[in-house]
């Protein structure tokens, strides 16, 4: 387990991540957008990206990549992102769509929807990861972007939210699967429910060759 920060610690920590974002300030470029997405391993549903400008010199405290935080932290950070970014938009590609162009290509179609969603167009984008196609705005690939910059980690947390969100909706259409539990993962509960009850309409059906047996 991580050892907890102090407040100083915590604060320093989330200053460092806001240093990408202040150096592309300090060349001028104005409306720095993070990107990042949440959904691309699950059996099920849509990949869900966010993208999000926040507002110069708004220290947004306790953000982090999305994976690290609890679901009750990642629930309070949404609402004051939305509420104090200067700009984010969500966009998501559904699993039909995944099945036509692969989860890859449907990952880069959900980044770039959800820039093109942004009301300010950004000067300069932040991608999480290490590749992105079609972005016709000046950017750079970030590894484990969301623990790096502000910007992506803000995404992040967008991203996370909403699939969590539309998942829980997605149980109670389908109830057996466990969404909302698993958000779509392959748990050994969800593969189980899959043998048990076949798939249902928002199952990636080229994510089940091998679960299925064809």
């Amino acid at each position: 387990m991580p050892k907890k920060l102090t407040k100083e610690e915590e604060t320093a920590r989330v200053l460092k991540m806001y240093g990408r974002e202040n150096e592309l300030k300090e060349q001028g470029i104005k409306y720095i957008a993070g990107v990042d997405e949440a959904g691309r391993g699950p059996l099920a549903g849509a990949v869900y990206a966010a993208a999000v400008i926040l507002r110069e010199n708004d220290i947004i405290e306790g953000l982090n990549d999305s994976k690290k935080l609890s679901k009750k932290r990642r629930e309070e950070l949404f609402d004051i992102i939305c509420q104090r970014a200067l700009a984010y938009s969500v966009f998501e590609v559904d699993e039909k769509r995944i099945d036509k162009i692969n989860i890859l290509n449907a990952t880069f179609e959900a980044m770039n929807g959800a820039v093109k969603g942004l009301k300010i167009k950004p000067g300069y984008v932040l991608i999480d990861g290490n590749r992105i196609k079609g972005m016709d705005i000046a950017h750079e690939t970030i590894v484990k972007g969301d623990a790096k910059s502000a910007s992506v980690a803000a995404a992040s947390i967008l991203a996370k939210v909403s699939r969590d969100r539309y998942m829980e909706q997605m149980s109670r259409l389908y109830p057996g699967y466990g969404f909302e539990a698993h958000s779509g993962y392959g748990t050994k509960a969800h593969i189980e429910a899959i043998k048990k009850y076949g798939v249902c309409p928002i199952h990636r059906h080229s994510f089940l060759t091998k679960i299925l047996g064809e």
